[in-house]
């Protein structure tokens, strides 16, 4: 049976030296009991505040990825699957490193890193550093995630795993086929001939057209322009059908050789792995009044709901998605005395198709269906693909015949891509009877009844360090000296192309068989665009406003620390860090044609506006006092500095993915300052039993908070810095041995209690009905339970996992509207595995088996909602 490098179950044999006698000694312990251990014993090595996430504890809670396997970490909550939160602080305040190295972000709203796009599978540990030391990048706000990849094996190492896995939403869903091919050829040759402009009369003038067999220059200017159009996808139909089950597959393998040359060893690692998942949901979006109704309702079924409606706008949408994930991972690696050279290769893809079916009512805009017979209805069509290319040097020497001095580097060179080759949406009109029954489809005049939109973002980084230590033992005294250096050049492009298709005419009617309402899409055919005053235009903003941008930023940075022992009782570490910082991030467009063209957007004043060039020193300290083996006492203070991502630093809008707000950039924003000072008690048993409990609180100035403001019944959203706020709270961890009562049993979890506030002055709250306020996506509490069994013959264990945040902010309200707040979800969720034999395990994982559905309330009525399901995984694992 395989336990790993952590089992703790098996017979030890030794000999008497009496009587020559063999005896049999037997250590009991657990699974995870064995690798907290581990994880803890580097945890309590650490000269500052650190919690250790292993591989084993993540597949004993059935995460598939990084970012869902955080969240069991203390004081950590998770954000859209996506971003996590340290210490109730946004995502803007954590920031990853792969293997101590920094990498770009494929995500197109934010710098910091969707840590879901990591698989567990290529995962050793995680390592979340909540204090701030010298050797960690300046940008450091509540912590630092050090994602480790697997590391080579000392022997041969084989297996691959399959599984399945059923959703209880999805024997609801929609599939359809979309055309993922990019912006048509002859659209990017048009916006370059036509600089940008799709009119009749730039057609006419810039093709020199005049009458002749052809037809008039009207009608072949039209022609030119149906043709444009005609390039875009228009065969999008929607099948209603229930959706695949999940599936997944991976293998892995890896060896070590010993070389005779120069007596080392050889080793590699290689692993893959896809999978494909699908997900419905009914999702709501609302904006809710500004003065609410007494006893106001949430749903608009009948007319008298409608005149007593909580929302100026309600938007229900039935929403489809399918994300298929690839990744490779690849580690060639050298070994020979106290040297080792790596080379790392980290390839994932993560393709994102989604469908969207959204009807929307306006009662302040008479568009209602029960009170006026009419609404919105749309369909939507988008295909994401993300990938990040990582390749990765790493050098570890220590010279034994130079007084121990230990020199260690990395050399990281990385890639991220987001390319959407499709971003469509189809808008119509909707109108039914006074019953609310359907009647017909039709499409109004005006601008925008199709949009098609396509982005392209490329990020390119390099990253090299490295850092010198040199031990010294004297008397009672173990000190340890390091040095190191940081460089980091990057450079990113974020460009976006939108077309509207516009009719020029009244309202067409498109059909009237509620049956048709899914093949809508196809009523863009040939016969129609020439029946039809239907026109494409170019939807580029005009100079010099911009919806692309371009940024580069070059990070210079050294350290010098200390770390010392004295008498194997007190402890003192710290040192300062210098970083030089630069950034410009320029707003540009597709319309640069000319030299006066580029001088509106590159000009000097220009560039010198959007450029930032700082320098400054860090300092830290930790003070801990050492209780022998059983506990520790931790001091921390630091100095560290938060700054705006790139995006929100250029004047260009956006829809944000968290919040559907647009949201626009603030070439104003300044860089936030903190000080961070921690208290930690640490009490270490046997068994791996250990309970932590912390204090914490952090003095953060220019803090960086999202404004809304509300038009046309709708927000749109920009950033502001603030003139101070504070967070502080309390953490307690533990895990606990259970088998004096019930035998394989064990507990561990987390608990954080905080609070936060900040203050943002009137002149750049905008419509902010509150000024003074908890900071945005800060929660109260963040709770982690797991009830873990590992039967004493090894062949079971089990988990049960519960996990609850607090209500956090969402969106500021305004005008008289108080906070929106995420509720809290209560997620729990149970994995049990059963190890066959030596190299078989099966294991099973429920998720959401409370059912939970995750809502956002605001002036106590829900104005977003989204149904989860529950699901149901099934996987079998072969080690050869």
């Amino acid at each position: 049976m395989v336990v790993g490098a952590c089992l703790l179950t098996g017979p030890v044999l030794a000999q008497s030296q009496e009587d020559n006698t063999i005896e049999e000694v037997v250590a009991t312990g657990t699974r995870l009991q064995g690798t907290a251990t581990a994880v803890i014993e580097e945890r309590k090595n650490q000269a500052f505040v650190a919690d250790i996430l292993g591989a084993e504890q993540i597949s004993r809670t059935g995460d598939s990825d990084a970012a869902a396997a955080l969240r069991r970490v203390t004081g950590l909550t998770l954000v859209d699957g996506k971003f996590i939160y340290v210490r109730g602080l946004g995502e803007r305040y954590s920031s990853a490193r792969l293997n101590g190295a920094s990498i770009p972000s494929p995500d197109l709203s934010r710098n910091v890193i969707p840590l879901d796009i990591f698989p567990s599978n290529v995962i050793e540990s995680l390592s979340v550093q909540k204090a701030y030391s010298p050797n960690m990048p300046a940008a450091f706000g509540g912590g630092n995630v050090d994602i480790r990849t697997k590391s080579l094996p000392s022997e041969f190492i084989a297996g691959i795993q399959v599984g399945v896995e059923a959703d209880s939403n999805n024997s609801d869903g929609f599939t359809y086929n979309g055309n993922h091919s990019g912006t048509p050829s002859a659209l990017r040759d048009a916006i370059v001939h036509y600089r940008g402009d799709f009119s009749l009369r730039n057609i006419i003038e810039r093709d020199g057209l005049f009458t002749n067999d052809s037809g008039t220059v009207a009608q072949q200017a039209i022609a030119i322009n149906d043709g444009l159009l005609k390039s875009l996808p228009r065969n999008m139909s929607i099948k209603d059908e229930s959706l695949d089950p999940n599936y997944s597959a991976q293998a892995y393998i890896g060896n070590s050789f010993d070389e005779e040359w120069l007596g080392g060893t050889v080793g590699f690692l290689a692993s893959v792995a896809y999978d494909n998942k699908w997900n419905y949901t009914d999702r709501r979006n609302a904006v809710v009044s500004a003065s609410l109704p007494e006893n106001c309702a949430q749903n608009m079924d009948t007319a008298e709901n409608v005149g007593n409606t909580c929302f100026d706008s309600m938007v229900d949408s039935k929403v489809t998605t399918e994300n298929e994930r690839l990744n490779g991972l690849f580690t060639l690696g050298y070994r020979w005395n106290s040297h080792s050279l790596s080379y790392t290769k980290i390839y994932i893809e993560d393709n994102e198709d989604e469908s969207e079916i959204a009807v929307s009512q306006n009662p302040s805009q008479n568009i209602t269906i029960t009170d006026d017979g009419i609404a919105d209805y749309s369909q939507s069509f988008t295909y994401e693909e993300r990938q990040l290319d990582v390749d990765q040097f790493r050098g570890q020497h220590t010279f034994l015949d130079y007084w121990g001095l230990g020199i260690d580097w990395h050399y990281t060179q990385s890639e991220a891509t987001t390319d959407i080759p499709l971003q469509s949406t189809f808008n119509f009109s909707n109108r039914y009877d006074d019953n609310g029954g359907y009647l017909s489809t039709g499409v109004n005049g005006g601008n925008g009844q199709v949009e098609n939109d396509y982005v392209d973002m490329d990020d390119h980084m390099k990253n090299w360090g490295g850092n010198v230590t040199l031990p010294i033992s004297t008397g009672r005294f173990e000190i340890e000296l390091k040095g190191g250096w940081d460089f980091i050049d990057r450079a990113r492009y974020y460009t976006t192309s939108s077309f509207f298709i516009n009719n020029g005419g009244g309202s067409i009617n498109v059909t009237t068989n509620e049956a048709d309402l899914l093949n809508l899409p196809s009523y863009l055919t040939d016969a129609f665009i020439g029946e039809q005053n239907l026109l494409v235009v170019f939807n580029e903003p005009d100079a010099p406003e911009a919806d692309d941008y371009l940024a580069a930023q070059k990070t210079d940075a050294a350290y010098g620390a200390f770390d010392v022992i004295y008498d194997n009782t007190w402890r003192i570490s710290g040192g300062l860090r210098y970083e030089e910082f630069k950034q410009v991030a320029l707003e540009t467009s597709s319309l640069i044609f000319t030299a006066e063209d580029q001088n509106i957007y590159y000009n000097p004043d220009n560039i010198k506006a959007r450029s930032i060039d700082t320098d400054d020193f860090f300092p830290a300290l930790s003070l801990t006092y050492i209780g022998g083996d059983d506990y520790q006492v931790r001091l921390g203070y630091g100095e560290t500095v938060v700054r705006p991502d790139l995006r929100e630093v250029v004047p260009v809008g956006y829809f944000d993915p968290l919040t559907d707000i647009r949201t626009t950039g603030n070439t104003q924003l300044v860089s936030s300052t903190l000080k961070n000072y921690d208290i930690r008690y640490e009490l270490y048993g046997e068994m791996g039993n250990n309970l932590a409990l912390s204090l914490f609180y952090k003095d953060i100035v220019n803090p960086i908070e999202t404004v809304l403001r509300v038009g046309d019944s709708t927000y749109t959203a920009g950033f502001t810095n603030g003139t101070q706020a504070e967070l502080y709270g309390v953490e307690a961890e533990w895990l606990y041995d259970l088998s004096w009562a019930m035998d394989g049993f064990f507990t561990s979890g987390n608990i954080t209690l905080s609070d936060s506030e900040v203050d943002i002055e009137a002149s750049s709250a905008g419509s902010l009905t509150n000024t003074t306020k908890r900071m945005n996506g800060h929660s109260k509490y963040v709770a982690n339970f797991q009830l873990g069994y590992d039967s004493a013959n090894g062949e079971h264990s089990a988990s049960l996992v519960y996990n609850v945040f607090g209500e956090r902010i969402l969106a500021s309200g305004i005008d008289g509207r108080q906070d929106a707040y995420e509720q809290p979800f209560h997620s729990l969720d149970m994995v049990y595995s059963y190890y066959m034999d030596f190299n078989s395990t099966i294991k099973l994982r429920v998720r959401n088996l409370l059912g939970e559905d995750q809502e956002v309330t605001q002036d106590g009525v829900t104005v977003r909602s989204r149904t989860v399901g529950t699901s149901l995984q099934l996987s079998y694992k072969y080690d050869f």
